[in-house]
């Protein structure tokens, strides 16, 4: 039987880093309504939707092995999504500007039984004292207007930050890679078995 992988996401910049794996995969909006619930945690918050993300597909997608992931930036201990504009991504770069922030990173791999596997991936970017002016180039330059945030570490947003702490700083882009290979791992499939040479 052939092995289907999907990666519950309309992101290219997740889909970039799932080709890393050389899995062929399909991808697949799953539109669920990602509104925090009263009083949810941002762990909380981050891991159900990519279990929800990851569930939405199932039944379009039955005998699929589905990837769920969800991120959020975490300011003064709620979640922080992406700004859609530019003076919402101005308001969310001063507002972290010379501070530690830690982003969180739910993911979910389904099985086509059903079975969860999931884990919850932190990493913490220390961001620069920056001016206005130059918060605004960066934004004018990149456009990060659907980033958690409001960066792209892989492009010009490095510039942004002193320092970067975590295991995996492909989290920072969506997709936990070092954690998907060990959830991938958990339910007895190997990356390295199902990479095309």
């Amino acid at each position: 039987m052939s092995f289907n992988l999907l990666l519950a996401s309309s992101s290219p910049y997740r889909a970039e880093l799932l080709k890393r794996l050389r899995i062929p995969f399909s991808q697949a909006s799953p539109d669920i309504d990602e509104t925090p619930l009263a009083d949810e945690t941002p762990q909380a918050y981050v891991l159900r939707l990519a279990k929800e993300k990851a569930r939405a597909l199932h039944t379009r997608h039955p005998d699929s092995w589905i990837i769920g992931s969800d991120q959020t930036c975490v300011v003064d201990g709620q979640p922080v999504g992406k700004a859609g504009t530019e003076e919402k991504a101005l308001e969310q770069l001063k507002r972290v500007r010379g501070q530690k922030i830690t982003f969180l990173t739910g993911l979910c791999l389904r099985s086509p039984a059903g079975d969860e596997y999931t884990l919850t991936e932190p990493f913490h970017v220390h961001f620069n004292e920056l001016s206005d002016e130059a918060l605004r180039r960066y934004i004018s330059i990149e456009q990060p207007l659907d980033c958690a945030g409001s960066f792209k570490v892989e492009g010009l947003g490095i510039t942004l930050f002193s320092a970067l702490e975590g295991r995996d700083m492909n989290s920072l882009i969506g997709l936990p890679m070092i954690g998907l290979c060990e959830l991938m791992r958990q339910a007895g499939l190997e990356p390295l078995a199902l990479a095309e040479a």
